[in-house]
């Protein structure tokens, strides 16, 4: 295990553990954040514990020429049943990310702290949000890191259902209108399995940065 001060540059990524563990510590700064997402790793941890730095054996992608969208979705595309915008109001997409009540899930990895530091990234046009409105009030969406040509997707939250599926499918379709290589969705779950993604070797995602 890699315990990291302020200033320690990241570890080699082949160096993280079973789980993907890769170091401890260090800061949330702009630099470093921009840093660990162009190098494959990103933190995860729980309000209380050190920053930890992941950089999983196996990475979760979407291709965006793989979107998937089931027959029920594009009927409920096509109805227009949403409004959907992008990056009119990050902060409360990701205040809606961190409290929202998760299945299985006990309290929020996205403590105070990566919430002030992700709206820093917004600021400075580094991490983009997707917004979902009904009814003029937002029930949906997502957040994460632009690397121009690679989205690192951070979290989503939806009030009611379908809503951040949609916002998924709307920045899926953005990304190849805008010719990105990949969206990172970083760990496997079924929910992004569903709409294409998939899980491919680290060093196979590595090798889609260092073209970045």
């Amino acid at each position: 295990m890699i315990f990291l001060n302020n200033t320690d540059d990241f570890p080699n990524v082949e160096t993280a553990d079973q789980y993907g563990v890769l170091a401890v510590g260090g800061d949330l700064s702009v630099n470093r954040l921009l840093n660990a997402y162009k190098n494959g790793i990103f933190p995860w941890y729980n309000q209380g514990e050190p920053i930890i730095w992941y950089a999983p054996p196996k990475r979760m992608v979407l291709f965006p020429e793989e979107l998937k969208i089931s027959k029920s979705m594009k009927q409920i595309l096509k109805k227009e049943i949403f409004t959907v915008t992008f990056n009119r109001n990050f902060k409360e997409v990701i205040r809606q990310c961190k409290t929202i009540h998760r299945q299985g899930q006990q309290g929020t990895w996205i403590t105070d702290e990566m919430e002030a530091a992700y709206l820093k990234l917004y600021e400075l046009g580094k991490a983009k949000s997707v917004e979902v409105w009904q009814n003029n009030q937002l029930v949906g969406g997502l957040y994460g890191v632009d690397l121009d040509t690679v989205f690192c997707g951070e979290s989503m939250f939806s009030l009611v259902s379908n809503a951040s599926k949609t916002a998924f499918i709307y920045l899926v379709k953005h990304l190849q209108s805008q010719n990105y290589k990949v969206l990172d969705c970083q760990v496997y779950n079924d929910h992004l399995a569903s709409l294409g993604a998939r899980e491919i070797p680290r060093m196979e995602f590595m090798k889609i940065l260092k073209n970045l």
